[in-house]
């Protein structure tokens, strides 16, 4: 593989994007190697979607579309971010138990820590914040043929 490989799309913000956010990720990091059958997918997808969801729901109609960034650095990191432009940073909130939402970042954030990644939040030139997630790539780098396949 390449020493760096980036990806990124612009969704607007809409419910119907957190699935095609997810996958596109999902099909991207499959072009790059990591199966889509695999834990570390299913853990990728999960953080993707409530990313996602997040830019959707807590934007409060403020950001008219989300860009999930991906980039892959020398097979040994992958970098996710989910930017919006509304300014306000995500809090964590007590979860209660009558309480429908309000885990997310709380599930990303264990997520993340036991894939033995870390979150940060950043905030972006025009006002708004981006969301940046640090996973280590487990993937052996093998090549992938131009058919997609992946060679022994």
């Amino acid at each position: 593989m390449a020493d760096h490989l980036e990806a990124s799309v612009t969704l607007p913000s809409d419910p119907a994007s957190v699935a095609a956010a997810r996958g596109y990720v999902v099909g991207t990091l499959a072009e790059w190697g990591l199966s889509s059958d695999t834990d570390a997918a299913d853990t990728i997808r999960l953080i993707v979607s409530e990313l996602a969801t997040n830019a959707v729901q807590h934007t409060f109609g403020q950001s008219p579309t989300f860009t999930v960034d991906l980039v892959l650095d020398r097979d040994e990191q992958l970098h996710i971010g989910v930017t919006d432009s509304h300014p306000r940073f995500p809090k964590r909130l007590p979860a209660a138990v009558q309480q429908d939402n309000g885990r997310g970042m709380v599930i990303i954030r264990w997520l993340t820590a036991e894939c033995g990644g870390r979150m940060t939040v950043r905030p972006t030139r025009e006002g708004g914040k981006t969301v940046c997630i640090e996973l280590p790539w487990t993937v052996p780098a093998r090549p992938v043929t131009a058919a997609g396949q992946q060679e022994p």
